[in-house]
């Protein structure tokens, strides 16, 4: 397996796909068995697949590329190349929506993925781990300002390393134009991505019960966090599938 680097997702999609009921297996044992390596035959990383422990028509997965340029070139290739060809009316077949995508790219300071600790089981593998991971998303009703990065730097993130949940990565809206229109993403959006892995569900709740019980988060911090928010925070809890690299 090529390891990733740092600079592997300059660019990254956030995909949820809502399925038609009982088709979620039915993907991902496609997806894993077709649509990684042939994927990143053609340049894209696939960072991650993952159940959504909250609904059971939800698939997410997660793609990088270098740079915009290199995205359109790739996904050109890919969805006009023969593995898609072949499997796009069943993988198409188990979808209601995938329309729901966000284009991101890392917060200036280079805190996107750290290279994977394992490689990627091989094809056929059923093991799931035991690790979560968490997608808080933060929407903003407007671009992500040098205050609001600040706060998050000084305040936020420190709260939720002292509470065990320390962000793995984290990114803003890409506000480039989507040059692959074939594919739509959600466009005027103003968010911030954070991606934290927990080893168990065990630790993480032993995290929200933390931050639940911090006088900080609670008086200070979290109070000044929905000033800067048009909504409450969105948090996705996902399980990674037997084949994800982020897990």
């Amino acid at each position: 397996m090529k390891p990733a680097s740092r600079d592997c997702c300059a660019v990254l999609e956030l995909r949820q796909y809502t399925l038609r009921p009982g088709q979620r297996d039915v993907l991902i044992e496609l997806f894993e068995r077709e649509f990684i390596e042939s994927q990143e035959a053609e340049g894209a990383h696939l960072v991650g697949q993952f159940r959504d422990s909250a609904r059971s028509e939800r698939f997410v997965w997660v793609r990088g590329f270098p740079d915009m340029v290199s995205r359109e070139q790739t996904l050109k290739r890919f969805y006009g190349g023969p593995v898609w060809k072949a499997h796009r009316e069943a993988a198409n077949a188990t979808m209601l929506d995938a329309t729901n995508v966000l284009l991101l790219r890392p917060l200036a300071g280079s805190r996107g993925f750290p290279p994977p600790s394992s490689p990627r089981p091989d094809k056929g593998s059923a093991s799931t781990p035991d690790s979560v991971v968490r997608v808080t998303l933060l929407h903003r009703d407007a671009p992500l300002d040098a205050g609001f990065l600040r706060f998050v730097e000084q305040q936020l993130v420190p709260v939720l390393r002292e509470t065990g949940g320390a962000p793995l990565a984290l990114f803003q809206t890409e506000s480039a134009p989507n040059t692959f229109p074939a594919l739509p993403v959600r466009e005027g959006e103003h968010v911030l991505v954070a991606f934290t892995v927990f080893a168990s569900r065990e630790k993480y709740q032993a995290h929200v019960e933390q931050l639940a019980r911090s006088r900080r988060w609670t008086d200070t911090v979290r109070p000044a966090l929905l000033q800067h928010l048009k909504a409450a925070p969105e948090s996705l809890l996902l399980e990674p599938t037997p084949r994800s690299l982020l897990r």
